[in-house]
């Protein structure tokens, strides 16, 4: 099933045979260091720049029912974004991953997209819609 926005990836979850954990990385948009004239213009203009991770977070399926408790909980810290990434982690049959279980994936997971890896992660905009880069 293609995931077209957070209520798909919520449903793909729990659609799984083995419980789910997912991982959420929020990124800021942000210049690069010594951007050129270009690079300045384009960002200014809502494109291009560079997507910093600024929060991350993991949840059960059982602590998220939606987008817009992800977004207000995620106001509560004062940290602004623009984009989240997603992934999920697999339990073991019974139970999900514990939320120590999901650190060191969720460390790789901040590296990566440091890395500018972001083609194994779903991304979302604030209003739960998938995007996708070119």
């Amino acid at each position: 099933m293609p995931i077209a926005c957070f209520t798909d990836l919520l449903a793909e979850a729990r659609r799984q045979p083995e419980p789910q954990r997912l991982l959420f990385v929020f990124a800021r948009a942000e210049l690069p260091d010594h951007p050129d004239a270009e690079q300045r213009e384009r960002f200014e203009q809502g494109e291009g720049g560079v997507l910093a991770p600024v929060l991350c977070v993991d949840k059960t399926l059982d602590e998220l029912s939606d987008m817009q408790s992800l977004v207000e909980e995620s106001r509560r810290t004062e940290v602004e974004w623009d984009i989240v990434f997603a992934a999920a982690l697999a339990g073991d049959g019974r139970e999900p991953p514990s939320s120590d279980e999901a650190e060191q994936p969720l460390q790789r997971m901040v590296e990566s997209l440091q890395q500018g890896t972001i083609d194994n992660f779903l991304a979302f905009d604030r209003r739960g819609d998938a995007v996708s880069f070119h």
